[in-house]
């Protein structure tokens, strides 16, 4: 994890923009996967190539599950094929998918300690927060419900090890010199005990600063915007538009649905390939919905990473198909000129 987060800061050093850096870290990780992604579409293409011969096989074995199951086993290991290789892209997105999410969830509560320390060591000068395009901090979400600058709920996320690693004594007392209400906090503050009651302290800290004042417009830093017959109520300092969560959603739909599509009928017959189905059909519904509410409630960085790397996907199958089209046809042209010729 820590490796991940070293070639970003890496990309970064470069870039100078951590939105910048999470599209190109996502190109990366893609150009990595490639491999992976063009051998799933060749498996899922020999899967439809023998749809014909598994439906002879099915009329002259279909009342003998058996052997209709042994016949089709054989043919799969003689032709090289699977009838899991349309899963692949997403088993290999899942287990990245915890590993980033673990990584940005380091490096955004990192992120946060250090701004809430900014913030705390000068109260009057609003932080230079991590933008990117609409997002004023990509460590926090891109939602209009959302603070730009770091709220309870954030802070709250952050684990005992995070503060242990970024605090020290000597920054504490630079910071009780300015805030008299933080005097009695110590390193022993952020132990996981008594880590809950320092959080509502730094936050209610925070809340008193001039940034924070300035902000929220004061306190509780809520506007309502007219929307259609109604009003809705957001953040005065609001981080971002909903932009990269909605895309999530979508972009994950149409690359569910571009894998779905790819993938050959299954024989009335085969109960590995209805149960693959089922599955295909399951997971088109839940993972938009599931990174609809993700991207809600986690870091911009994240959202942004998620949202490039389907974009990514997309286009990637997109063009394997079409060159494999290429290459069909091709074939068939060969195979045609052959034929004639004898």
């Amino acid at each position: 994890m820590e490796f991940l987060i070293n070639i970003i800061r890496g990309i970064n050093s470069v870039v100078g923009n951590y939105g910048w850096s999470m599209v190109l870290f996502t190109l990366l990780v893609r150009l990595v996967l490639f491999p992976f992604d063009y051998k799933s579409r060749v498996g899922m293409r020999k899967m439809t190539a023998l749809q014909p011969k598994m439906a002879e096989l099915q009329r002259k074995y279909g009342k003998d599950q058996a052997k209709y199951n042994q016949k089709v086993s054989e043919m799969y290991k003689k032709e090289g094929a699977s009838p899991m290789s349309g899963c692949l892209p997403m088993l290999l997105s899942y287990p990245l998918l915890i590993i980033m999410w673990n990584a940005m969830r380091a490096f955004a509560n990192e992120q946060v300690v250090r701004q809430v320390v900014e913030i705390l060591q000068h109260p009057e000068t609003m932080p230079v927060l991590d933008s990117w395009l609409w997002i004023k901090n990509l460590w926090m979400p891109d939602s209009p419900f959302s603070s730009a600058l770091v709220d309870l709920n954030t802070l709250r996320q952050v684990p005992t090890d995070v503060w242990s690693k970024l605090l020290n004594a000597e920054t504490l007392q630079q910071i009780a010199a300015l805030h008299p209400g933080l005097a009695s906090l110590t390193m022993d503050s952020f132990a996981q005990s008594e880590l809950a009651a320092t959080i509502q302290l730094l936050h209610s800290t925070l809340e008193q600063t001039a940034v924070y004042q300035q902000a929220a417009g004061g306190l509780p830093g809520w506007t309502n915007i007219p929307v259609l017959f109604t009003t809705v109520s957001i953040m005065k300092e609001y981080n971002g538009l909903l932009i990269l969560p909605i895309l999530s959603a979508v972009s994950q739909f149409a690359m569910t649905a571009i894998l779905g599509n790819t993938q050959p009928a299954p024989a009335a017959n085969d109960a590995a390939q209805q149960t693959q189905q089922s599955t295909s059909n399951f997971m088109k519904w839940f993972f938009p919905i599931f990174s609809l509410w993700i991207c809600l409630s986690y870091n911009g960085a994240f959202a942004l990473y998620w949202v490039t790397s389907n974009l990514i996907m997309m286009i990637s199958t997109f063009s394997i198909n079409k060159f494999l089209d290429s290459k069909d046809k091709q074939n068939n042209t060969t195979v045609n000129g052959e034929a004639s010729i004898k």
